[in-house]
């Protein structure tokens, strides 16, 4: 996917992380971190169910990235972990609710860098939709990072 920095409204709140030169990371696309360094989520190992893999998603779910590191680039990008930020996303087709919980999308048993789903538990989340849609196929969200105190990300911590 191109990038794709779809960044709407809102306070950002960027953090510095380092990126693995063999890592590809477009702008626009949902992080996690991993021994210290950013991964796209594409790149989340599968936990044997859609589920339970978003689930484990987002306790290490770090936030949007706002730059882009090609494959043999090894330096820290930005990536906004801020709760107040507002992001139109890809979204699975259907009607969503303010407040929805979603979690990140998956295409063959691999997580979806820059697509989100409506999920049936807060647990899976690491986003909300704020506003209301019928019938959608992208959406405006709300970040709820792992790494953000005020985030409603049930792994934040505060630290």
């Amino acid at each position: 996917m191109a990038n794709r920095l779809r960044l709407r409204s809102g306070q950002v709140q960027l953090v510095r992380v380092r990126v693995g030169e063999a890592t590809v990371i477009e702008a626009g696309d949902l992080v996690y971190l991993d021994s210290n360094a950013a991964k796209p989520a594409k790149e989340f190992p599968w936990g044997g169910s859609l589920g339970a893999t978003q689930s484990s998603f987002a306790d290490v779910f770090l936030g949007v990235a706002h730059q882009p590191s090609a494959e043999g680039e090894a330096h820290d990008i930005s990536v906004d972990v801020s709760p107040m930020s507002v992001y139109e996303l890809d979204c699975a087709a259907g009607a969503y609710e303010v407040g929805d919980d979603l979690g990140p999308d998956e295409n063959s048993s691999k997580l979806m860098n820059q697509q989100v789903e409506a999920v049936t538990t807060g647990t899976r989340g690491i986003a909300r939709a704020v506003e209301y849609r019928s019938s959608a196929t992208t959406l405006r969200v709300c970040l709820a990072s792992a790494f953000a105190v005020a985030s409603g990300n049930r792994a934040a911590a505060v630290g």
